[in-house]
């Protein structure tokens, strides 16, 4: 049914694929999600769920009982359905990003439409295109639904500026008439709310992405700094109130080691940790179903777990039995107003991913959708997480893939760094491309090198200034631990990734000549002068000012970019990028292709012009693993897929 529902509303052609005659069937790995995250509304009447397509996300609406299509909403190409929410039970307000790659992350564009539930009244209500080009254009971000208030939500509005002072105001979710209700005392701010709809703090930076909170009592009152990071040399951000607004809720950034958790009497001052992991941060809150108060989060370290302010409550124990019953790590994604019923996430490295429906009355359990029905988790291959100690004492976590039936002792292995590479790290979730390089007979390591977010400020910030250098060592040190711990065979070891990840696979070949057998870079970035020049990350002052922080000064980048070292490139190469690449421009690849080739290094390349940061058609992502796979293959001896027909550069 599943199948048929997204064919017929959608068009995009998701009945089921053909396997490859190969050794790989790529169609198992590539096929877009049957969905992503799904919400019922307040009343439990309807379940709306995003629906990835090959360039968009649309969100489909449904009836919660037989899961018929009652209603839809499908934006423009590359444009994504990356917020929903239920502002009322019969009302959806949805926010819009950009990704003009597979591999970008989303950019909200400000764009918020409105939605019945039955799929009219499609509106946009807010963004650059409401009443055409004018100097009052803003973009504007959903902060609080205001439960109870069937009419009106809470919106962050930005001015069109570089760096500007945000606000709040009152919209009608109906007709998009807005009212002021407060204004940042800071730049860039985002807001938070208290139960009752009141503003009460909001967390900003200007250019220099120094970030600062404040707090303010009440409506009218001033705003007070609470935080300053240029001062406390850490960063503090609001997750919420009380049941009854006496306390706030913090996470708060440590000089070692991962956040906390803290409770602030904003009253007294008095502030008390609630929860603290030894080697993760929070990472998702948890709400008391039915409400908006914190009352634990999800943690990503080994196995995804669940934390809690009172182990005794009960949103704790609902946690406890529904992990028991479903026997993977779970998270509520929302529940009716009543907080009777809850969907609730479930997932693991093997599994994308299932929800259900939880009856907390009758305590009764029942799926309602799987992310890939096609995969069956049984077959997956195994992710464990793995702990290593870099050179120089730091701590590194990571994980490791190993393909079905196989024993971790002397695999072919392909070294896997993350893209990024700040505010990123490896979770050990199930990951397409992952399995499909297991399938094909290789262990897959992935490293939270330095520099990675999830494990606290001093580990992220040990990155700064270390592109090739102390951040490559971890991914070295990694490499090394598993050809001691047996588990790869060292004279079977290929590096490989996207984006930053490329830039990594490079230099691995340039800083440690014979550790690996071949390098694969996807839309990566190979010059990094270039990239105070080209692409999209130095249009702001902000965006000069992260490059200037995290890189250094572009007078010394030249001798820790690929492109400058191809002649200390000894293994084949296999580069890829896109034309219309604004992160990496394919101007990159080109230069890295181009010096490669007159370093006489073994290198093929592979180019669409219609394809971004990551290539999102289908035949063109056919092609390009299928030729991955034979690169790999022929230096590592994995399996490989069935030659795809090229597809129009």
């Amino acid at each position: 049914m599943r199948m048929t529902f997204m064919a017929a509303l959608l068009g995009t052609g998701a009945a089921l694929l053909s396997a490859s005659a190969g050794a790989i069937d790529l169609d198992r790995f590539l096929r877009e999600d049957a969905f992503g995250t799904l919400k019922i509304s307040p009343d439990g009447t309807y379940i709306a769920a995003t629906i990835p397509l090959e360039d968009a996300t649309a969100v489909a609406i449904m009836g919660s009982t037989d899961m018929s299509l009652v209603g839809s909403f499908r934006p423009p190409r590359y444009s994504h359905a990356d917020t929903f929410d239920w502002v009322s039970d019969q009302r959806l307000v949805i926010g819009l990003a950009q990704k003009a790659g597979r591999l970008d992350r989303p950019q909200p564009t400000g764009e918020l439409y409105g939605i019945n539930a039955d799929g009219r009244g499609s509106d946009l209500l807010v963004g650059y295109r409401v009443g055409g080009l004018n100097e009052s254009q803003v973009a504007a971000f959903l902060t609080d639904e205001l439960a109870g208030d069937d009419r009106n939500v809470l919106i962050a509005v930005w001015p069109f500026a570089d760096n500007p002072f945000t606000r709040i105001e009152r919209m009608d979710a109906v007709t998009g008439r807005r009212l002021v209700v407060a204004r940042s005392p800071v730049q860039r701010a985002e807001f938070t709310t208290d139960s009752t709809g009141e503003v009460r703090f909001a967390l900003g930076a200007g250019a220099d992405n120094v970030g600062k909170l404040y707090y303010r009592a009440q409506r009218g009152e001033d705003w007070v700094l609470v935080n300053d990071v240029s001062v406390s040399h850490h960063a503090e951000r609001a997750l919420g109130f009380s049941a009854d607004g006496s306390l706030a809720y913090l996470q708060v950034e440590q000089p070692e080691g991962p956040d906390a958790i803290v409770s602030w009497n904003p009253q007294s001052n008095e502030r008390r940790q609630l929860l603290r992991d030894d080697t993760v941060d929070p990472g998702l809150v948890i709400y008391q179903p039915g409400t908006r108060v914190p009352v634990g989060a999800l943690y990503y370290g080994d196995v995804p777990r669940a934390r809690f302010f009172d182990d005794t409550s009960s949103t704790a124990r609902l946690y406890r039995t529904l992990q028991a019953a479903l026997h993977n790590p779970v998270y509520v994604t929302s529940s009716t107003r009543d907080g009777r019923t809850l969907l609730v996430y479930a997932w693991s490295g093997r599994n994308p991913g299932d929800f259900y429906r939880y009856d907390t009355v009758n305590r009764t359990a029942a799926l309602v959708a799987g992310r890939n029905g096609w995969i069956d988790p049984s077959s997956s291959a195994e992710v464990r997480p793995v702990a290593l100690t870099a050179r120089d004492g730091l701590k590194l976590h990571g994980f490791l893939t190993v393909p079905k039936g196989r024993q971790a002792g002397r695999l072919p292995m392909v070294v896997v760094p993350h893209g990024g590479p700040i505010d990123v790290f490896d979770a050990g979730d199930y990951q397409s491309e992952n399995q499909l390089l297991a399938a094909a007979g290789y262990a897959v390591l992935q490293i939270n090198f330095r520099g990675s977010s999830n494990y606290g400020r001093a580990h992220a910030q040990a990155g700064r200034l270390q592109w090739g250098l102390r951040m490559q060592d971890d991914v070295t040190d990694a490499t090394r631990w598993a050809i001691a711990e047996g588990i790869a065979d060292e004279k079977r070891i290929c590096i490989y990734g996207g984006s930053y990840g490329a830039y990594a696979a490079m230099m691995g070949t340039v800083r440690e000549p014979g550790l690996y057998q071949c390098a694969a870079g996807y839309v990566g970035v190979y010059d990094l002068p270039m990239m105070f020049e080209r692409g999209d990350i130095q249009n702001q002052k902000s965006g000069m000012n992260y490059l200037r922080n995290w890189l250094g000064p572009v007078e010394g980048l030249a001798a820790r970019s690929p492109v400058n070292l191809a002649d200390q490139v000894r293994v084949p190469v296999f580069l890829a990028a896109g034309g219309e690449d604004k992160r990496a421009p394919i101007q990159h690849t080109k230069k890295m292709e181009a010096a490669l080739q007159r370093a006489g290094s073994p290198v093929e390349s592979l180019y669409f012009k219609t394809e971004g940061h990551g290539f999102y058609t289908m035949e063109h992502r056919r092609e390009y693993y299928t030729k991955l796979l034979a690169f790999l293959s022929r230096s590592l001896g994995g399996e490989t897929a069935t030659t795809a027909t090229p597809a129009q550069p």
